[in-house]
């Protein structure tokens, strides 16, 4: 376990990547490092990418934009966020986010608490590692899907299908 009492510098672009099938993830802080406190990452979402419908059963979720555009789909509510803004999104609400802009969008995303079980897991049971921060998403597959839908279960990460 790292010690409470130790700060952590992440250098830019240095932290743990993951690339799922509509954004990159950077690891920042996670769960272990922060005593369950929080998990934090740096999301990269390149124009027309995004997660689709989803909920969180385990922890909340917060967006801080620092690039680009991001519409939001949260809780029935439709948020078009950009730089500067902040959305925050309670455990149990169903969410997507799109990138409706032309360049990459950018966030600092806050999940908290951070379990045993939760996002951090998820991304790295079911996105691919990546050191290459320019590199693309990986194609979207029945493998990652059925990866994705395994670890979501195993995660409190649910996908909404619509009907």
């Amino acid at each position: 376990m790292p010690d409470q009492h130790q700060a952590k510098y992440v250098p830019a672009g240095s932290g743990p990547m993951y690339w799922g099938p509509g954004d990159r993830v950077t690891f920042l802080v996670t769960g272990a490092e922060s005593q369950g406190g929080c998990f934090i990452v740096e999301g990269m979402v390149p124009p027309g990418g995004g997660p689709p419908p989803h909920v969180h059963h385990h922890e909340d979720e917060s967006f801080y934009i620092l690039e680009g555009t991001a519409l939001f789909q949260a809780g029935g509510e439709t948020i078009q966020a950009k730089p500067g803004d902040f959305v925050h999104i309670p455990r149990g609400t169903v969410h997507s986010l799109t990138n409706n802009g032309d360049g990459p969008a950018r966030a600092l995303v806050i999940i908290s608490p951070a379990g045993p079980t939760g996002m951090q897991q998820f991304f790295e049971e079911s996105f691919t590692p990546t050191t290459d921060p320019a590199a693309t998403p990986p194609p979207i597959s029945e493998a990652l899907v059925q990866r994705m839908m395994a670890a979501g279960a195993r995660n409190g990460v649910e996908f909404i299908v619509s009907q």
